[in-house]
């Protein structure tokens, strides 16, 4: 089997024989845990980020939902969650207590019964499943889930990846929904590309340049007509997006890293040229260690910039095939020439990409990008 994502094109698995695809999210995860560990807070407001102080700059890894009927979401400046919420408590990020948890799920995950068990994060997993009622064999997952690690999860029912993910969302909190080619028109039809998996404001905004403003309108237009737009890769890939159309099969092949990168936000913004170069050459230092790990060279570096107040760019260009450290890192310095003059910095960001692996070249294993 090989994994292909969102993108990738239409298996052999059919609805007919009884295999499914489901996508176990977990319910509000980071908060969840937190709540977890501290009883007293079930109830109550919950933020998460950074290093919980608001007076610093940082963004909102998650919120309880008790904080998003506040309007608190995920990548929000801190301050601004605090002041929405001014009771709210506000946490800091512990990724280890994360990791443990998120183990805890997928191995139960992993011990369901005829269950192939892809990762795409912490929080979230597609499962393929031969059952005759996928609605039962959810809920099931639900309460081993919940028994095993106290956690609440909502499964998407789908035919194929992308239905199955976008399911999920009509299944929040701690439910169940199908979404299949029979009733995708029904649930989707009337709702803007942006509610597409894949699909975000910039590329929404393109497709009502060419007056499609609704899921239904692409699912019928012509992919050729996105080509001029989108190119001959995405622009068929969209119009197959608005059919909910694609891969069917889940593969538990090992995910394999495309890259790996590293971002600080400055508590003070970066005004002098000697601090962006320093910044940059810690950030570069720091993912090295992590790409040497890998034993494989580098082929591509981006450079990621946010201005004050809260404008981002990245940068970015491909290398001849590098174990050279001081070679990346003076290509990395030359992006930095890139950066606008005079023009205060409050993140900087470095991302390595690698070679990937013979097999991975071949279509066996997955990659993901780091931004």
């Amino acid at each position: 089997m090989v994994r292909k994502g969102p993108c990738g094109q239409t298996g052999t698995v059919s609805q007919g024989e009884n295999q499914w695809v489901l996508h176990v999210d977990l319910d509000q995860f980071i908060a969840a845990v937190e709540v977890l560990r501290r009883p007293e807070l079930a109830g109550k407001p919950v933020i998460v980020g950074g290093r919980g102080d608001p007076t610093e700059r940082a963004v909102v890894s998650t919120a309880s939902y008790e904080a998003r009927a506040f309007g608190v979401g995920s990548g929000m400046p801190l301050r601004v969650a605090a002041r929405k919420v001014p009771d709210a408590v506000i946490l800091p990020v512990d990724s280890e207590a994360y990791l443990a948890a998120s183990d805890a799920v997928m191995a139960t995950l992993r011990a369901q019964p005829g269950a192939t068990v892809q990762v795409l994060g912490w929080d979230e997993a597609f499962m393929g499943v031969s059952t005759a009622d996928p609605e039962t064999y959810a809920r099931g997952l639900h309460d081993a889930v919940l028994e095993s690690t106290s956690l609440h999860c909502s499964v998407g029912i789908g035919d194929t990846l992308v239905r199955a993910k976008i399911a999920t969302g009509f299944a929040k909190p701690a439910g169940v929904f199908r979404l299949t080619v029979e009733n995708w028109l029904a649930v989707m039809g009337d709702r803007p590309t942006i509610d597409l998996w894949g699909v975000g404001s910039k590329v929404s905004g393109r497709l009502a340049k060419l007056d499609i403003t609704t899921v239904a309108q692409l699912a019928a237009c012509d992919p050729a007509d996105l080509v001029p737009e989108f190119g001959p890769k995405m622009g068929p890939w969209y119009a197959q997006l608005g059919r909910g159309d694609g891969e069917r099969t889940v593969d538990d092949t090992p995910w394999v890293a495309r890259g790996h990168s590293r971002e600080t936000t400055y508590q003070q913004d970066l005004t002098e040229p000697v601090q962006v170069d320093e910044a940059v050459r810690e950030l570069v230092a720091r993912v090295l260690e992590d790409v040497i790990a890998e034993g494989r060279p580098v082929i591509g570096l981006t450079l990621k910039v946010r201005y004050a107040p809260f404008f981002t760019k990245t940068y970015a260009r491909r290398i001849a095939e590098t174990f050279d450290r001081e070679d990346v890192l003076a290509q990395a310095l030359n992006l930095v020439g890139k950066i606008e003059p005079e023009r205060p910095i409050r993140l900087l960001g470095f991302r390595a990409e690698m070679s990937m692996p013979e097999e991975a070249r071949k279509g066996h294993t997955p990659t993901r990008s780091g931004w």
